[in-house]
């Protein structure tokens, strides 16, 4: 079999940067996914951010709905375990998780649209932890976005002002152990696609992704460690026509042997600025893309998520 999600390291940006371009482009014209290895997030950060993930979700439910983010459709704070599904999908995902927005200044325009992340007084450290990591996140995918542009055939800086106040989401997910087997048709995570532009994953400790190939073969994301898993988002599919493709994924229950252990992974949602008209660039319209009607990011991202359950239409 063709061999998929080869890692492909950072470092070869600083070397030459249309070959690491064209080997992110290629891969996400594949399968949509990428593995990026010796990337520059410091192991600190991401240490920190993983205590303060468990620590979080060791709390107490009660604890834990101090901030419940439902009133604001899961976008900030926390959401209970069996809130989401997958689009198209009766069945609630086997998951709790938390979002971290962007801290915006006092006087942003974007502060009617996007809430502040509340501050969890219960983990010391996991205001800190988190905010780091947002801010770790978000730079590198901005500096993989220009990777993007270049592969596209556009300035390296298109997307920058673009995505410089995006409405971009750090997301902890907590699988719990499942002890007992799950309801009939649930799974960790059902089918599904990103919203955004493209999603940062790092690696989680347990097993369980996979992303459908075109020819409908399911295939397993096992990046190695130190790596993130890179993915377009519908958004990036949307700009470009489908050129490059977002591709529908989902993480399997466990084993029966590791059925007794949780799961926790760290998702990076880098999303567009709200205004943003997301519109089908004409180079990939040339190439065979084909357009969908424009619509703006934060106009998409409320329809995508009265979808999945999160925003009541």
């Amino acid at each position: 079999m063709t061999e998929y999600f080869k890692p492909i390291p950072f470092t070869l940006w600083a070397e030459d940067k249309q070959a690491f371009a064209d080997a992110l482009g290629g891969s996400f014209r594949e399968t949509g996914f990428a593995v990026i290895s010796k990337h520059p997030i410091p192991q600190s950060v991401i240490q920190e951010n993983l205590r303060a993930t468990k620590a979080f979700f060791a709390l107490s439910e009660a604890e834990k709905m101090q901030y419940d983010g439902r009133a604001g459709g899961g976008q900030r704070g926390y959401t209970a375990f069996g809130t989401e599904n997958a689009k198209g999908k009766a069945e609630a995902d086997q998951k709790e998780f938390w979002h971290t927005g962007r801290a915006l200044p006092a006087d942003s325009p974007y502060r009617a649209t996007m809430a502040e992340t509340p501050a969890v007084k219960d983990v010391a450290e996991f205001d800190a932890a988190t905010h780091a990591m947002y801010d770790a996140m978000d730079l590198f995918g901005r500096q993989l976005l220009r990777a993007v542009a270049l592969h596209l055939g556009l300035d390296e800086a298109w997307f920058e002002d673009k995505v410089n106040v995006g409405n971009s989401i750090l997301r902890l997910l907590h699988y719990p152990p499942q002890m007992n087997p799950p309801p009939e048709g649930s799974v960790r995570a059902g089918a599904h696609e990103d919203i955004n532009v493209i999603t940062l994953l790092l690696g989680a400790e347990e097993a369980g992704l996979q992303a459908k190939h075109r020819s409908g073969v399911w295939l397993s994301v096992s990046p190695p460690p130190d790596s993130l898993v890179i993915n377009c988002g519908d958004m990036l599919q949307r700009l470009t026509g489908g050129v490059l493709p977002s591709t529908t994924h989902r993480v399997i229950n466990p084993s029966p042997e590791r059925a007794k252990f949780p799961r926790f992974s760290t998702p990076f949602f880098l999303h567009f600025n709200q205004d943003f008209l997301i519109e089908a660039l004409p180079g990939c319209l040339a190439e065979g893309g084909k357009a969908e009607p424009p619509i703006t990011a934060e106009g998409y991202l409320m329809e995508r998520l009265r979808e999945i359950g999160l925003v009541k239409a």
